[in-house]
């Protein structure tokens, strides 16, 4: 019986395991943030834990111990007062104690996160749009500042600070495995420090209601060492290659020539556009449309042809193509990288 009540359990424990682990779980941290918000949250769980223990048996204590037959339940035995008033004073003493070893625990653990930008090699200003991120790499060099979308490569081993504001509603900017949340709000700035141990890719989500594609809000930390992630920001750099085909030629001039330019900048060219992505590197990045697709060629197809299909309410309006105009222009998008 046993075995069978095991068996039907495992399932479950091992779903509530899973939670524990992966690229966008809090409790798998990569980063000294998330290294001390993960060891507060075991903590304050196993504590929680132990004081629900205590208040159960407080609260059963009475009904085992009722009176018996023939007590007299006027009459009041004095000693067993005394030792009932000492049971309250001392759960008061320990809740007492208690608050304040959590509140202490709280102020430590906010000077250790503030700790980690104090030498803060990068900063990077994100600015949240409904649906996507904007990524803005701050340079004393003005030729040196990167304006990029929704996946933000850093330096592994190295703090990094983030400015986090926005357009148009609040957002919030949750990495689980680097750091903990924090609101991106019209008109105000918030700094994020955050640092990752080691190279990997992290997985990043609106924490906050902000539309209808609010789930479809997603972001990637790209933590590379130091050498390739310089060279990554010395391409991005660098303005748009030109078309390599004929017909990514033609998809060149056909971007210049519809709507697309009034809102997406792509570097080197006419395209200005500030409301949209910068695509000037745009086939580089892994994902489309803040993580909803992947990126490839029919995504990218799939995406310029019926946005509203694929991401419902986003700002993108649907553009007049036929078959070959599309062709086109994903010909030469697929090749700015």
């Amino acid at each position: 019986m046993r075995r069978l009540a095991f068996m039907a359990l495992a399932p479950f424990c091992v779903l509530l395991l899973q939670g524990c682990a992966g690229w966008q779980s809090a409790l798998d941290p990569k980063g000294p943030a998330a290294d001390e918000l993960a060891w507060l949250i075991w903590f304050f769980t196993a504590l929680c834990a132990v004081v629900w223990v205590l208040v159960m048996i407080a609260l059963a204590a009475p009904l085992v111990m009722r009176s018996r037959p023939g007590d007299e339940p006027l009459l009041l035995d004095a000693g067993a007062e005394r030792r009932k008033m000492r049971v309250v004073v001392t759960a008061v003493g320990l809740t007492a104690i208690i608050l304040i070893g959590l509140t202490l625990l709280s102020f430590f653990a906010n000077r250790t996160l503030a700790a980690i930008g104090s030498e803060a090699v990068l900063t990077i200003k994100v600015t949240g749009h409904q649906w996507w991120w904007e990524l803005r790499y701050e340079d004393a060099t003005p030729s040196r500042i990167l304006t990029t979308a929704n996946e933000i490569h850093i330096p592994a081993g190295e703090p990094v600070r983030l400015l986090l504001t926005s357009t148009d509603v609040i957002h919030s900017f949750w990495i689980p495995s680097l750091a903990g949340k924090l609101d991106l709000i019209p008109g105000h700035m918030n700094v994020l420090d955050i640092k990752a141990d080691k190279p990997g890719v992290y997985r990043g989500q609106c924490a906050e209601f902000c539309g209808a594609q609010h789930a479809n809000m997603g972001t990637f930390i790209i933590a590379e060492p130091r050498p390739k992630f310089d060279a990554w920001l010395n391409d991005q750099l660098q303005p748009a290659g030109a078309p390599a085909s004929g017909e990514a030629k033609a998809g060149a001039d056909l971007f210049l020539k519809r709507p697309c330019v009034m809102c997406h900048r792509i570097g080197g060219t006419p395209a200005g556009g500030t409301v949209a992505p910068d695509l000037t590197h745009i086939a580089s990045r892994k994902t489309l449309a803040a993580g909803t697709l992947t990126m490839s060629r029919g995504n990218l197809a799939a995406w310029i042809a019926d946005p509203q299909g694929i991401k419902p309410g986003s700002h993108m309006p649907v553009a007049d193509l036929n078959g070959d105009e599309l062709n086109a222009i994903v010909a030469y998008l697929e090749g700015l990288k």
